[in-house]
């Protein structure tokens, strides 16, 4: 005979499953904000359709600590003339093992970006600790991997990784395209970041930028020397040469690379306004038109918080 539910019975079900409702709910929104922060804080935004004048939607957002990161890992890549399938399939692996969090723990002696172990022979914790080393040799046994740009994602990040999860990396491909169509210029304006107060007021240090731009993309993103007026009025301009082999040659691409890679790097660097074709970025705006100099397409042009 089928079991009849009493009236307390059905009531602690139903009080079960709104408590178990409100607890998936909760897990979600922490799970958010854990890697995108509270509403109204601090946040970085890729619009699927370009729309960095305000417009468009759809889009994916993220932490400036996060955005920072991204950027390095693709600049990276690009500097070593890998595609940017390359550089997709290396951020989604990152978002997956650290959140793109440069963090100093993990399973075991796992660390960084892409949780290298020290005892699997990936470098010492300090050079794993080191985001252009940790991408460089992810990049290094990605390039390994015969046929990788044509592999499924998650197959040819876990031919590097050799995660306990080989099915992790695919749930990140979408977020990871749309960054990589960004950071490597594919998509122009397409990435914007507001910044802290206290980080969008910091003194930035032409220095600082010349060096982490070099680190990055190596010694020839820069002319040998730079003008003694341009370092007084604590500018520095990136001149934009023939595309890398990521970009196909293209000048344009090449020049939205440079001008997003400033914007991810703004608050770490002190970068108050980037200038490219036509457009300015700062953080209390987004990306603005303004009136097209004829020499904007020339160089990218980023001025510092003084």
């Amino acid at each position: 005979m089928p079991r009849t539910e009493t009236p307390a019975r059905r009531s602690l079900l139903s009080r079960a499953t709104a408590s178990l409702a409100v607890l998936t709910a909760l897990g979600g929104y922490v799970a958010v904000q854990y890697a995108t922060g509270p509403q109204g804080s601090p946040r970085c935004t890729v619009r699927s359709d370009g729309g960095g004048d305000g417009g468009g939607s759809g889009g994916y957002e993220l932490s400036p600590e996060m955005a920072a990161n991204a950027a390095t890992i693709s600049a990276v890549g690009t500097a070593r003339g890998l595609p940017e399938r390359a550089v997709t399939i290396a951020l989604a692996t990152a978002l997956q093992e650290s959140s793109l969090r440069n963090i100093d723990h993990g399973d075991r002696d796992s660390l960084g970006l892409f949780q290298q172990r020290p005892s699997q022979g990936w470098g010492t914790a300090e050079q794993i600790m080191d985001p252009v080393y940790s991408a460089g040799e992810f990049y290094e046994h990605l390039a390994e991997v015969p046929g990788y740009s044509r592999l499924p994602l998650t197959e040819a990040a876990q031919r590097v990784q050799k995660s306990g999860f080989p099915q992790a990396y695919a749930k990140h491909e979408p977020d990871a395209a749309l960054l990589s169509a960004a950071l490597t210029g594919r998509a122009p304006a397409s990435l914007s970041c507001s910044l802290p107060k206290e980080t969008a007021g910091a003194a930035g240090s032409a220095e600082e930028v010349r060096s982490d731009l070099v680190r990055s993309f190596g010694k020839d993103v820069l002319p040998a020397t730079e003008s003694a007026g341009a370092a007084a009025a604590g500018t520095v301009s990136v001149p934009v040469r023939d595309g890398t082999r990521t970009a196909g040659g293209d000048r344009s691409r090449r020049g939205w690379e440079l001008a997003h890679w400033a914007v991810a790097r703004a608050g770490t660097l002190g970068i108050a306004e980037v200038s490219y074709d036509g457009r300015v970025w700062k953080p209390e705006t987004g990306w603005r038109k303004q009136r097209t100099d004829p020499a904007s397409t020339a160089s990218v042009r980023m001025r510092l918080a003084r």
